[in-house]
């Protein structure tokens, strides 16, 4: 994607920064980006495995009126 990115295409990016967000903020600009790629990483890297069960709230939520037309059944 960004392959073809050169020097000059980076400075023009970087001017095209400034005139947007200005000088004075671009330091908070840097972090706030920072600390957002930092928890995306986090949440990424913490997100438990699946192991295949299926968890979905439908499959459960079907499975509950099974048993209850069942046992309705069986009354």
């Amino acid at each position: 994607m960004f392959g073809n990115l050169t020097g000059w295409h980076a400075l023009i990016l970087l001017a095209v920064v400034l005139l947007v967000f200005g000088a004075a903020k671009l330091p908070a600009l840097a972090r706030s980006v920072g600390q957002s790629v930092k928890i995306l990483q986090k949440e990424v890297r913490d997100k438990p495995a699946t192991s295949g069960e299926d968890t979905s709230v439908a499959n459960r939520d079907n499975g509950a009126v099974e048993s209850t037309d069942a046992s309705a059944r069986h009354a």
